[in-house]
């Protein structure tokens, strides 16, 4: 049996009431929760948060809200891990023992069921490994970075600074959209980004954080691209 775990707290400082937002013409948190039932994956669907109002409509999707989040698990500094594990505690106490658990992050509106179906396959096939999440590869040759300060533009790595694109190392990073475990090593001390993982590769094109306005801008303006690019195929 599997378990998805939606974390997503009501407060947020730089957009407020981000997780419920109306983004694109639904609450933010929707589309997480529409990926995971249409995914098929799942025998229950928790979003653990401390808003009442988060609830009601997490609920109005098809979530279970079977508990707010406690107050020591609420601020804005705990991380993503106590959160998931609470509530797969609280599944094991209440409901079931799950198998699998996923966490799946609130703000990933481009979150697609096929690539939580291949994260959950590649975790089955990979017996060694106990996680299995989300990532996409760098625009640009992160050697090639460049650091600003007073006294000038200097390269984060001289070394690697004229050396050709096509030539350096591709370099990925975390997706921020969702984090297949078995529940027994999620909850053990095994860390997420760690050789414990595998990587379930997104094209860019599907990827945006959306921490800022002007992320929430460009997210809105990537995902209406996408459905008009959708509807012409």
């Amino acid at each position: 049996m599997n378990l998805a775990i939606i974390p997503a707290r009501g407060g947020s400082k730089r957009i407020p009431v981000k997780n419920i937002k109306e983004f694109a013409g639904k609450p933010l948190i929707a589309y997480s929760i529409i990926a995971a039932k249409n995914s098929q994956l799942f025998d229950k669907i928790i979003v653990s948060t401390d808003s009442e109002k988060v609830a009601e409509i997490a609920k109005q999707y098809g979530a279970d809200v079977p508990f707010l989040r406690p107050e020591e698990l609420s601020n804005d500094i705990i991380g993503t891990r106590p959160v998931t594990n609470h509530a797969i505690q609280y599944c094991v106490e209440n409901y079931f023992e799950p198998e699998y658990s996923c966490c799946i992050y609130a703000t990933a509106p481009f979150l697609q069921p096929k690539y939580l179906q291949s994260g959950l396959e590649k975790l089955k096939l990979q017996e060694d490994k106990s996680f299995a999440f989300s990532v996409t590869s760098f625009p640009f040759p992160i050697q090639r970075s460049l650091r600003i300060g007073e006294s000038g533009v200097t390269p984060m790595f001289p070394e690697s600074i004229w050396t050709r694109s096509q030539d350096l190392e591709e370099a990925y990073h975390d997706a921020g959209q969702f984090y297949w475990g078995r529940t027994k090593d999620y909850l053990s001390s095994k860390k997420i980004f760690s050789e414990h993982s595998l990587p379930v590769v997104l094209p860019r094109h599907l990827v945006q954080d959306i921490d800022t306005p002007e992320d929430w801008h460009r997210a809105e303006l990537m995902y209406q691209a996408y459905v008009r690019g959708m509807s012409n195929d």
